[in-house]
């Protein structure tokens, strides 16, 4: 097995009350799942996709067939789940996959978690975030630093279960000796960036232990605004598998704050033709509409020119009455 070690670590962070992170860490599968939706929704549709990686059953695939045979699988629970229980309406789930098969990785992605890829001294981010703001971001709407701070971050355009057929980002790449990989979901990105990632990986890359609990502590320490989980693992050509998991950052590595609350915005699909100039607006209602999880309603600038329209039609209504006195 040329998984020489692995780790994982999740933890619920400072401002939800249940952790609706589900992940599966067994060589040679490793997968994150980051549910979303009312209620326990989330951590059900998320349970249920980390639940399909751990039956494995796809009929004898491999590689990329195999991933995305049971990405898609997940998406049919999770979806026949949301239309057959009312209070699991409208749910759904990220969902980021790795399959080791000798030296080859094979990636499966659907969402905002991410996959890495440590090799030597550089850090590259392997997949692409099908997210609002990466959307418009690679439009060239939004700079990378309005993207960091954009108040739609956790809006997606892609999710398993929200749909009866889900569109998977699926790839094959070579390992070499010593590559660590990361699959995380965005509780930890949203917090820490790249680079501090980077050096966390770089210096504990023999101790994924610490690895992963350090990654965790410092999302905490950023605001711990979300779920926090991160799966590492080594590859190594003369194996190993030294395991270590772990559910959660000790006590002692967090700085207490008041009973955690619920954030008021939570993680919503909204379908790539939906997205409009105006949700690059800030506070604007279209906004606030979108993150809330409603439909947008009449763009803003319509409604401007509607009001004008109106003001202006009721002036010459005064105006030709006070003549016809």
């Amino acid at each position: 097995m040329p998984v020489a070690q692995f780790a994982v670590a999740s933890d619920t962070g400072r401002k939800r009350r249940r952790n609706e992170d589900n992940y599966v860490a067994a060589p040679p599968l490793f997968g994150v799942a980051d549910g979303m939706g009312g209620a326990q929704a989330g951590e059900v549709a998320s349970k249920l996709a980390a639940g399909t990686l751990e039956d494995r059953d796809t009929g004898g695939l491999d590689g990329l067939a195999r991933v995305r045979a049971l990405i898609q699988e997940a998406n049919r629970r999770v979806y026949d789940r949301a239309t057959s229980d009312p209070s699991a309406s409208g749910m759904g789930t990220t969902m980021t996959v790795a399959l080791v098969e000798g030296m080859t990785v094979v990636i499966g992605h659907v969402g905002d978690s991410r996959a890495y890829l440590l090799r030597g001294d550089r850090m590259e981010q392997l997949t692409d975030d099908h997210s609002l703001v990466n959307e418009l971001l690679k439009s060239g709407k939004l700079s990378a630093e309005e993207a960091l701070v954009h108040p739609q971050r956790s809006v997606i355009t892609r999710a398993v279960g929200t749909d009866p057929d889900v569109d998977v980002d699926a790839f094959s790449l070579e390992a070499e000796e010593g590559d660590v990989f990361l699959i995380c979901s965005d509780g930890l990105t949203d917090m820490v960036d790249d680079e501090a990632i980077l050096d966390v990986l770089h210096k504990h890359r023999d101790d994924l232990d610490r690895a992963v609990k350090s990654l965790v502590a410092a999302a905490n320490r950023g605001g711990g605004e979300d779920n926090i989980t991160a799966i590492a693992f080594r590859i190594s050509a003369v194996g190993g598998e030294e395991t270590v998991q772990m559910s959660a950052v000790e006590p002692e590595e967090r700085t207490m704050e008041a009973v955690p609350t619920e954030p008021a915005v939570d993680t919503m699909v909204i379908p790539p033709d939906r997205i409009e100039d105006e949700l690059l607006e800030p506070g604007s209602p279209e906004a606030l509409e979108a993150t809330r999880g409603k439909p947008p309603g009449v763009p803003q600038r319509i409604r401007l020119v509607l009001t004008m329209i109106v003001l202006l039609a009721v002036a010459a209504a005064l105006l030709v009455w006070g003549l016809l006195r």
